[in-house]
């Protein structure tokens, strides 16, 4: 009877130990998509005040690049509306895992290297680095 009771009381503390487990990871990735979508509004609202936002959206070709950042076929700041920002909005839409451990800054940084005023959208673009590292 004692192993019985043994097993059940082993049973529920490992589901306890799952739930509560899984309840910090749902909690962790609510923190860090309110944190995100709050970077992505302000990244929009800097990609406004610089009038590098865009009313009309390029060519579906030019968004079908294969190359990293569409270097091919779209400019730094389109990329960052029309790929990335869109992405990103979605999966935090739809409460889903955000990529890990991409560096946006170094490109960006070395494609705007003679954009001085754009330092704001730079340290945005490091806040997001940072909080998906």
């Amino acid at each position: 009877m004692f192993s019985i009771e043994y097993d059940v009381l082993t049973f529920f503390l490992k589901e306890m130990v799952s739930f509560l487990a899984n309840s910090r990871f749902e909690v962790e990735l609510m923190e860090t998509n309110i944190q995100l979508g709050r970077l992505l509004d302000q990244l929009e609202k800097q990609l406004h005040q610089q009038q590098l936002w865009q009313t009309n959206e390029p060519e579906q070709q030019a968004l079908l690049s294969v190359e990293p950042f569409a270097i091919d076929t779209l400019h730094p700041h389109e990329w960052l509306q029309w790929i990335f920002i869109a992405k990103m909005r979605s999966l935090v839409e739809e409460k889903q895992p955000l990529p890990k451990g991409f560096l946006l800054e170094p490109y960006f940084s070395e494609a705007w290297k003679q954009e001085t005023h754009y330092a704001e959208l730079l340290m945005t673009i490091r806040a997001i680095d940072q909080l998906c590292k």
